[in-house]
């Protein structure tokens, strides 16, 4: 089933290479892909796995929107970012 989750704290294409590693790692998760722009994550999972999808975000600094969004999520996203840039998927 194709989900679609809003997220806190995209930056940019490093953030995205971040979380698309991160979320492949998930079993389960096929087809990730992130909009920049609109802030969106897009896959292919089970309702079950969809909330480890959501627990991986918000552990790599990108919250779903309408969750907590704190200082901890920000800095972990600027780290994820810069990771992404180095790792290029």
């Amino acid at each position: 089933m194709v989900h679609e989750v809003y997220i806190e704290n995209l930056k940019c294409g490093g953030c995205a290479n971040t979380i698309i590693n991160g979320l492949t790692s998930i079993k389960g998760v096929e087809e990730v892909k992130v909009d920049v722009e609109k802030s969106l994550v897009t896959l292919k999972t089970t309702e079950a796995s969809l909330i480890l999808v959501k627990e991986k975000l918000s552990k790599l600094g990108y919250p779903e929107i309408g969750s907590e969004n704190t200082i901890l999520h920000k800095a972990k996203s600027f780290v994820s970012c810069a990771v992404g840039k180095v790792n290029k998927a």
